[in-house]
């Protein structure tokens, strides 16, 4: 017997909320599993996202007074050219580099601070 997706779920659009409960409570009993442990996975990792991120994006927001002094942080943060890095200075708010461990980006944000620039990590 093949496996037809589509006549599946068009009998599912055509199926009322009380069948479509019982379908899933019959699919639980049948194969021993719980319609509701990923809704619980989700809502705990949404909950805990702050001590469990393991990588953050470091967002320069405001440049400050000196962007010259921003500008050579800029280039010595990410080995931009000159170009660029004016350019991510100028425009801000923008990343300065994504994905980099918690102690490597507030290593980059106290650089940034430190010329005048403010920093978001995300």
């Amino acid at each position: 017997m093949a496996f037809d997706k589509s006549a599946i779920i068009d009998s599912l659009k055509e199926a009322s909320i009380s069948d479509l409960n019982d379908l899933v409570k019959a699919i639980e009993e049948e194969f021993d599993v719980s319609a509701s442990a990923p809704v619980a996975v989700a809502g705990a990792a949404g909950g805990d996202a702050g001590a469990a991120k393991d990588s953050y994006d470091v967002e320069l927001t405001e440049s400050g007074d000196q962007k010259v002094k921003a500008i050579k942080a800029v280039r010595d943060i990410t080995g931009l050219g000159l170009k660029d890095a004016k350019a991510l200075v100028d425009n801000v708010p923008s990343i300065v580099k994504e994905g980099v461990s918690e102690d490597e980006a507030n290593d980059m944000k106290a650089k940034l601070e430190e010329v005048g620039g403010v920093v978001t990590l995300k």
